[in-house]
């Protein structure tokens, strides 16, 4: 606990009298319990001039936190000059002998401050009070929201159920409402089918079949009863293993948490529930949400078993290329579900930062984490998103605007643009392997054929050449996350991890100063304001996939990851990046380029 002469000095630095105030007196006088309402006419500020962001409740349990460590204090001096003249060389500054011992007493006295807030003990789901917001100053949105639309597509059951495995949420959604098939037929399928590939692509954590037949069972009943919530109503589901939900394990793939269990339900599972879809199966992520190994395996490509399937959402993509799921739910700090989805040949949709809650999920980073939707069409994204976006009252990053979906959107009516640096100039990869450049020089020649399909369709393209002026801002991500993950650093759980990729993250970054990390999110500030640019003059963009991934999703824009082919057995696709809160144009461009083709009809043979 922090003594009352640290704290009387710590008001000091701060301008604040030293003298004890009348609520800390001995005999106090009464001082006001709440803050006093405000006018009716009182403007209340919101995080941008167009955006309003939700508070965030603050947990009082930690449901996986390890024992407390014991809080001793500072001795004299703990820190001492040498100390400080030592660590001048980690934070690239130098002081006088004058300056250090003139900052030795506070700096002990900081210790005090640091020890005093890990007594609290705060859970996973607290969010930070500094809210990153991805909208330049000055930009606004249109907030009339229309009511949300999808195709009607004709379809009818085959003679053999498995047969719809590979069938999109809409179709499957028509087979459903028209009493072809039922929830609970549907849920045994991909159930059985889970079960059949799980040896062989090692993508389920926790099988929800108790929890996947109630509800199927439930949404039967409801939808004959006529009461229809919508296309995702009895559509069975799989959700990767970063999300809470009560009753089962959340490992986040790693073998420190293999059997944590977190009691509450993540926001986006609640959505999910409320629009009736059946959760099936919590699916593999990469330890700590990196790469395709996790404590239980190392999730494989339906496409090809002897190859992993892509980054730390492999799981979901990887369930949803095998036709064991009707869609699947993912998240993305930095590739990881536009790598899964690249390798395993389906559709993404990473959305707007600040768009889907991330309560009730492994925190990578607060300011870069954002929850994407796996599927094998992109209108299936769009119904999935539709469902899961918006404020939760939990999240205080989630910004309100509507999402309009219309599949029927003319697209000739947008401005589409291409980035020309991997198109017309250099190549991905390294320049010094021939099999890499031969590779990338398939996926360029693949990827010129989607700039001629719009071509075709009359567009005349906008050439983007620009390149982000990136200023290694990128330690935001690693700080945050040793932010994060601290008491499991200071835990030493840390050294259970089978991999030390994170945990050498987790250390490195506990020396980035404050000073720092502020600076850097300032900077990001500029990059924001230069993706904004680039997009000024068009609607959306098309891109060769991960030319630019880094800087959207140090932006926060959103991008759609659609399959367009093949070199050799491996999948590739392409990118579509749109503006700020443009899911709804991004995704119907998206839509108009797969519609035309047959690369998301494809499906591994298994």
């Amino acid at each position: 606990m922090l003594s009352r002469r640290s704290f009387l000095r710590f008001l000091a630095t701060l301008g604040v009298s030293s003298t004890l105030s009348p609520a800390c007196s001995p005999d106090p006088t009464p001082v006001p319990t709440a803050t006093p309402p405000l006018p009716p006419d009182t403007p209340t500020p919101t995080p941008s001039p167009t955006a309003t962001a939700t508070p965030a409740p603050v947990p009082t349990a930690t449901p996986f936190l390890p024992t407390p460590l014991p809080t001793v204090g500072p001795e004299e001096n703990e820190i001492t000059i040498e100390v400080i003249k030592a660590a001048e060389k980690i934070i690239d500054i130098e002081l006088t002998d004058k300056e250090r011992r003139g900052i030795l007493e506070g700096v002990n006295e900081n210790l005090e401050f640091y020890r005093d807030i890990r007594e609290k003990r705060m859970d996973d789901a607290v969010f930070p009070s500094i809210v990153f917001n991805p909208i330049p100053p000055g930009m606004t949105f249109s907030r009339e929201k229309k009511p949300f639309r999808y195709s009607d597509i004709d379809v009818e059951l085959p003679e053999r159920i498995e047969d719809v495995a590979f069938h999109s949420v809409l179709q499957l959604a028509k087979l459903i409402r028209t009493g072809q098939i039922t929830s609970t037929e549907l849920t045994e399928m991909y159930l059985s089918r889970l079960k059949r590939y799980n040896p062989t692509l090692e993508f389920v954590v926790s099988f929800t079949k108790e929890l996947a037949l109630e509800q199927a069972r439930r949404a039967d009943e409801e939808i004959q009863a006529g009461n229809y919530r919508g296309p995702l109503h009895g559509i069975p589901y799989g959700i990767k293993d970063l999300f809470s939900v009560k009753g089962y394990k959340t490992t986040w793939g790693a073998e420190p948490f293999k059997d944590q269990t977190i009691e509450r339900d993540a926001s986006v599972v609640e959505k999910l529930e409320e629009a009736g879809a059946v959760l099936v199966a919590k699916l593999a992520t990469g330890a700590l949400a990196s790469g395709d190994h996790w404590f239980g395996g190392f999730t494989r490509n339906p496409w090809n078993p002897k190859w992993g399937a892509g980054g730390s959402s492999a799981g979901p993509a990887s369930a949803t290329a095998a036709g064991c799921v009707g869609f699947s739910v993912g998240t993305e700090t930095n590739g990881s579900m536009v790598s899964p989805c690249d390798a395993c040949g389906v559709t993404g949709l990473r959305p707007t930062f600040g768009r889907v809650s991330r309560y009730g999920v492994m925190t990578i980073s607060w300011s870069f984490d954002k929850v994407t939707p796996i599927c094998r069409t992109v209108e299936d994204c769009a119904v999935v998103f539709n469902a899961i976006y918006g404020p939760d009252g939990k999240d205080n990053t989630i910004i309100d605007l509507p999402f309009n979906w219309d599949p029927d959107l003319d697209i000739r009516k947008l401005n589409i643009g291409y980035h020309t640096r991997f198109f017309e100039k250099e190549l991905m990869g390294n320049p010094t392997l021939k099999r890499d450049i031969d590779f990338r020089k398939a996926i360029r020649e693949e990827s010129k054929k989607v700039l001629n399909f719009f071509r075709e369709l009359g567009f005349d393209l906008v050439p983007l050449d620009f390149e982000m002026p990136h200023s290694g801002e990128g330690f935001i991500l690693e700080t945050e996350a040793a932010a994060a993950f601290d008491e499991f650093t200071r835990s030493n759980l840390d050294d259970l991890m089978q991999d030390d990729k994170w945990p050498n993250y987790f250390r490195r970054y506990r020396f980035v100063p404050a000073v720092e990390y502020i600076q850097a999110t300032r900077y990001r500030s500029l990059i924001i304001e230069e993706m904004n640019n680039v997009l000024k003059d068009v609607d959306v963009y098309i891109e060769i996939t991960w030319s630019n991934n880094w800087s959207t999703n140090s932006t926060g824009h959103p991008i759609v990851a659609v399959p367009i082919g093949f070199i050799g057995q491996r999948p590739i696709s392409i990118t579509f990046v749109g503006k700020l809160f443009g899911e709804a144009e991004t995704l119907a461009v998206a839509k108009a380029f797969q519609d035309a083709t047959n690369h998301h009809l494809m499906h591994p043979g298994l």
